[in-house]
């Protein structure tokens, strides 16, 4: 068996994605030159999906780090699966193709892995990432036109500037509505949703693996505590005793566990960290097994949870948490 291949996933459109990536949002307090050294520091591991967006605003450290490890021969270029994602300002069509061409300006790469639609509550175009009024209040676009923006993202895998094309933060309603466009092309191979196990996402998982769509994880670990962004009410889940019970009969770290959960389950999955013991520690995920119990044990932790509530947009008319899943 291709050990390569077997820590990845066939997508639908027949390129092949790592089962496991690494996460690289940083609150803006961060310098961006920790994402440069986590990156490198994570190829070293063995990682080879990585995961961004613009709205990061670390995507020329990150194509800096991947450009120099393809130079020294640490990997090649195709053995890397990069994941960027089209941001809230950039949703109408005549702004898809050159926020996916700015990415790569600014990656200094010919072409993305994966181009996802960051979220599908639009903000007010412009070049401000979190554009606000006087008050400090976001401002909020019309109504999303998602098969317009979807087909100049098939465009863009035509063109070669995107190897695949898929979505994040979509509830099934809004998944269905690409998923019946008229003339649909290439379907979205991956939805990018919160889920770790306070938050696993089974109705949503059942409803993607039904239309042959992977889903990724991010906040996997829950950990993320950034009060603009996150709901800080909920208890790490990492902290939880049952995990740390699992953890401990297993050897391993509870970050593992959750890692491994999310693997067991069919779930690709992001650990987002820029400390080398920890980037390493969260690959060391191939080598153990949670037995049926324990993954029963973790379902049983959900709550349906949610860190991210995107609370800035809950009146926009594709505001996506209305829905159960």
């Amino acid at each position: 068996m291709d050990l390569k291949r077997s820590r990845c996933v066939r997508l639908s459109d027949g390129h092949h994605m790592p089962v496991l990536g690494l996460g690289t949002y940083a609150p803006e307090e961060i310098p961006k030159i920790q994402a440069y050294e986590a990156t490198k520091m994570a190829i070293d591991a063995g990682y080879r999906h990585i995961d961004s967006a613009y709205m990061y605003q670390n995507e020329k450290e990150l194509g800096k780090a991947i450009r120099e490890k393809v130079a020294d021969g640490t990997v090649k270029r195709e053995d890397i699966f990069y994941t960027s994602k089209l941001w809230a300002t950039c949703l109408r069509p005549e702004l898809v193709r050159p926020a996916l061409e700015r990415s790569l300006r600014d990656l200094q790469l010919d072409y993305v892995d994966l181009y996802l639609i960051h979220m599908p509550i639009s903000l007010k175009p412009g070049e401000e990432i979190l554009p606000m009024d006087a008050s400090g209040k976001i401002l909020l676009d019309e109504e999303v036109e998602f098969c317009a923006i979807w087909e100049v993202l098939e465009k863009c895998k035509d063109a070669g500037l995107t190897k695949s094309i898929g979505v994040s933060n979509f509830n099934h309603k809004q998944l269905e509505i690409i998923l019946n466009k008229p003339g649909l092309k290439y379907k979205p191979v991956c939805n990018q949703v919160e889920c770790h196990p306070y938050l696993n996402q089974s109705k949503l998982l059942e409803f993607c693996k039904s239309r042959d769509i992977v889903l990724v994880a991010f906040s996997a670990l829950g950990s993320h505590r950034e009060k603009k962004w996150m709901n800080t009410d909920i208890p790490p889940p990492l902290e939880d005793l049952a995990l740390k019970a699992i953890a401990q009969k297993h050897g391993r770290s509870p970050a593992q566990v959750a890692l491994r959960y999310q693997l067991q389950r069919g779930v690709v999955v992001l650990a987002k960290s820029f400390s080398k013991k920890r980037i390493w520690e969260n690959f060391q995920v191939f080598d153990f097994e949670l037995t049926p119990e324990d993954m029963k044990a973790i379902d049983g932790l959900n709550t349906n949870s949610r860190l991210l509530m995107l609370s800035f947009g809950v009146h926009h008319p594709n505001y996506p948490f209305v829905e159960e899943y």
